[in-house]
């Protein structure tokens, strides 16, 4: 950070920057005791990896990167899998689904991998989980459950809950109903016979032996120890046990864990300790409007979103709003890229200060890629959609007439926006393109243009073509020239919503365009010339 930024970033309103420095007022002038501040970010490995997961460490890492502008304190970022918790249910999208219900209960790296090719079918999900994260290139510490509980890194902690277990049970039963009340403890015994993490009363407990007892499923009473992953704690009080044997000291989760982070912070202040800094985030929803859910698989994928799209991209997605719930499919996809473009190009000719506050600071961690494109992604699509395209060299074709300087090489960023809108409009565009014919004052206002474009020679300026388009369709007596763009996309485009058209003919070529209007007015079917 420039010393002349000190001021800048202190001051910055950006939500990074506000969670960075409410993170630096809580733990005060001392370092931790610990030598750094430890962000963590968790995932429960019984479905598959999906975006949700990525947005939660995405964002930590803007706060924390925030976080080294404001303090020389080092940090550590922890991805926790709980893999150590015994699957309730078979996910929806995993194979081989049968053979995982004659494991249900087990912890989940215990459970032969459905896919075949890792040690258990926690393992196979946390590989995934790094695999991506890898991807984006994110530093950060794995950190397994199982592993924790196994090594006995969480066993002073988990004597320390055993020592206060009926305080640390008062927390949660007047949250229960009657039944689960009855039976509820904090400590789940891994049955030494099964392997099953059992949700069984406690009969008893010792804090000088460190054990439990409870009853089998036989009747047959069995003590085992707490510690050495003999035991699991529930899921409230795993979490407050988790941020006092790791030191959590920042933590963010969505929404439906508002209760339980209030419940787990109880705990961890009845065991010693001090709850970390939290960020609730809103959730993801589908194209219904549920919740993305990893076992239902509702949603987009990590794979999905970067077939169409930029990892960055993404990344703005996860920056915007935080605390807004928002529909995560694919339309909102070249809206996204090109408000990151947008941010991109902006970025060189701001002020310091509005560089901080610009998302791609956050993005790319204060060093965002230069970048000048001469058209938008959303351009691209329909020049795709027009051309029906189903390589990036007929792109390339329109995209060099109407910029000559540009080619794949000069433009690495545009070379991956022309993939990219192939892509998108080979599974989503094509599709659903519908045309319709021309109303008899729409078709005049066409020919119109037409004649207009007529008058321009080549290559022609965005600009003028925007122009006259508005002046045609005034002149032709759209009441709101929304409709008048409506209809060239719809009869043109085949679609509801468009380009800018100035920048579009001049890229798709004013010739092209007279052509394409003449066919659309003759009655052709434009979805199958276009092809």
């Amino acid at each position: 950070m420039n010393p002349s930024d000190t001021d800048l970033v202190r001051a910055a309103k950006a939500w990074p920057f506000v969670e960075a420095q409410g993170l630096l007022a809580r733990l005060g002038a001392a370092a931790p005791a610990k030598g750094y501040v430890l962000f963590e970010t968790g995932y429960g490995p019984s479905g598959l990896p999906h975006i949700g997961t990525f947005g939660e460490v995405a964002r930590t890492l803007m706060v924390q990167h925030a976080f080294l502008q404001l303090s020389d304190w080092p940090t550590r970022l922890f991805a926790f899998s709980d893999d150590m918790d015994g699957l309730r249910r078979v996910p929806d999208n995993v194979p081989n689904r049968d053979m995982v219900a004659g494991h249900l209960g087990k912890p989940l790296t215990a459970i032969p991998d459905p896919y075949g090719t890792a040690e258990s079918y926690g393992h196979n999900m946390n590989g995934r989980l790094k695999a991506f994260l890898d991807r984006f290139g994110f530093a950060y510490e794995f950190k397994s459950a199982t592993a924790c509980y196994k090594a006995g890194l969480f066993d002073p902690t988990l004597t320390r809950v055993l020592a206060n277990y009926a305080a640390v049970r008062d927390v949660i039963l007047p949250t229960l109903g009657p039944e689960r009340r009855a039976t509820y403890s904090p400590f789940l015994p891994v049955c030494p016979r099964t392997g099953i993490v059992l949700q069984v009363p406690i009969v008893a407990w010792d804090v000088g032996a460190g054990t439990v007892s409870y009853r089998d499923d036989r009747g047959q009473l069995t003590e085992v120890p707490v510690t050495g992953g003999h035991c699991k704690l529930q899921w409230k009080a795993d979490w407050a046990m988790r941020w006092i044997a790791l030191g959590v000291d920042y933590e963010m989760s969505g929404k439906d864990l508002i209760d339980s982070v209030r419940l787990s912070s109880q705990i961890c202040r009845v065991l010693g300790g001090t709850p970390p800094a939290g960020f609730t985030y809103e959730l993801f929803l589908d194209e219904n409007g549920e919740k993305i859910s990893k076992s239902r698989g509702n949603g987009l994928t990590i794979d999905q979103w970067l077939r169409y799209a930029s990892p960055a991209s993404l990344s703005l997605y996860m920056y915007n709003a935080p605390r807004k719930a928002k529909r995560l499919h694919f339309d909102v996809i070249p809206k996204t890229v090109d408000e990151y473009l947008t941010h991109l190009e902006k970025y060189p000719g701001q002020a310091r200060d509005q560089q901080i506050a610009n998302p791609v600071w956050h993005i790319h961690s204060g060093n965002p890629p230069t970048a000048t494109l001469p058209i938008t992604f959303g351009i691209l699509l329909n020049l795709a959609s027009v051309v029906n395209a189903d390589a990036p060299a007929i792109l390339w074709g329109f995209i060099s007439r109407y910029a000559p300087d540009a080619s794949p090489t000069t433009q690495p960023i545009l070379n991956e926006l022309v993939g990219y809108a192939v892509s998108y409009y080979q599974d989503f565009v094509k599709p659903a393109k519908r045309y319709r014919p021309a109303s008899p004052a729409e078709a005049a206002a066409l020919g119109d243009l037409a004649a207009t474009l007529g008058r321009f020679a080549q290559p022609a300026d965005p600009e003028a073509i925007q122009f006259e388009v508005y002046e045609i369709g005034k002149r032709h007596g759209f009441a709101e020239l929304r409709a008048w763009f409506k209809a060239l996309y719809e009869v043109l485009l085949g679609q509801s919503e468009g380009p800018r058209m100035g920048s579009f003919i001049a890229l798709y070529g004013v010739n092209e365009t007279i052509a394409l209007i003449r066919r659309a007015l003759a009655g052709e079917d434009l979805a199958k010339s276009n092809a």
